[in-house]
């Protein structure tokens, strides 16, 4: 197990904040892909995405000073909510510094939740840099989006929640940005189930971390817009953790595209009768790339796969979109 890593202690830590989300089995996809298949419903999780199981075990750890002055953090709008939703739990002050173009509705809710909401900038990198700004003229504690070792363990309690679920579970596909979730999954599956395949996931236009192991140590990228915009941002070029949990305990990486996040989040909405972001639906997108050409094709010796719907924070304008290539398109599955 990474140093640091205690998914014992995270999982009570966590109890009070999280629901333990469904594991559903999809049989339109089970039959697709030739193998058992399902869908883990972190876009069901309180604050309607995986975020708060870090940002929980990395708060209640805060010693009783750092709750007097509060705490700061940047986010594209998951992390953030996620963090105010605590903050407000544990009646600690929170400011969240979200780039400009940050969902409205998510930076509406971190309003909600008592937070002071600083639009920063026009890049993720940008607000995380006015984060930092503020958490040291204020005495403030950066609340890291995702480089930390209890952030990666509270998120880790999801990969430790779907091997006890179904304990024979042979892959799991999960998305990727700064390495916190797919970092955390990997490390607590494998701890339980050491015979498991962890798939990272990334979209095209947000694949920072994916060009970070490619060239060997983080690195930069110009940022994109994209439907996966809860994946956006860099991962730090002094990345301590997660760079380097990612790398080692990652088995694959697949990449897909505006379009098959669309098809995903449509199929989700179409199929499934649930909301599921852009980002939340990047492993969904990737699990259907994997369909034989033959959908009578029959792959038991794949063994069972399950699919991290990740997010669910979809504003109305998100929904129209999705709707909308509905109604002009269908769903491809």
């Amino acid at each position: 197990m990474a140093p640091g890593l205690d998914f014992v202690t995270a999982r009570r830590s966590v109890a009070p904040f999280v629901i333990d989300t469904p594991l559903l089995w999809d049989p339109r996809l089970t039959t697709q892909l030739g193998r058992d298949t399902y869908l883990k419903l972190e876009n069901l999780q309180t604050t309607g995405s995986f975020k708060v199981r870090g940002a929980a075990n990395r708060m209640v750890n805060l010693t009783e000073s750092e709750r007097r002055l509060g705490v700061v953090a940047c986010s594209s709008g998951n992390h953030g909510k996620a963090v105010s939703h605590v903050a407000r739990a544990l009646g600690i002050k929170a400011t969240i510094c979200v780039p400009e173009w940050a969902d409205p509705v998510k930076r509406s809710a971190m309003t909600a939740n008592g937070a002071t909401v600083v639009l920063a900038g026009s890049s993720y990198d940008e607000a995380a840099e006015r984060a930092g700004r503020i958490g040291r003229d204020e005495g403030l504690t950066f609340i890291h989006p995702f480089d930390d070792p209890l952030i990666a363990a509270g998120q880790g309690t999801l990969g430790a929640e779907i091997v006890e679920a179904l304990p024979h579970v042979a892959e799991i596909m999960v998305p990727l940005s700064g390495g916190g979730l797919a970092g955390g999954v990997a490390y607590a599956a494998k701890n339980l189930l050491p015979s498991v395949t962890i798939t990272a996931v990334s979209a095209e236009r947000a694949a920072v971390m994916l060009a970070s192991l490619e060239a060997g140590k983080p690195i930069d990228v110009p940022e994109e817009p994209t439907l996966a915009s809860a994946l956006a941002g860099g991962i730090g070029l002094d990345n301590k953790f997660t760079f380097s949990m990612v790398r080692d305990g990652v088995d694959k990486h697949r990449t897909v595209t505006e379009e098959a996040i669309l098809d995903a989040m449509a199929y989700s909405l179409e199929r499934l009768h649930m909301v599921v972001e852009g980002g939340g639906a990047v492993a969904l997108a990737a699990a259907f790339a994997t369909a034989p050409s033959s959908a009578r094709t029959t792959r038991p010796e794949l063994g069972p796969l399950v699919v991290v719907l990740s997010g669910g924070n979809l504003g109305p304008e998100g929904i129209a979109r999705v709707t909308d290539h509905i109604s002009r398109h269908g769903s491809r599955y």
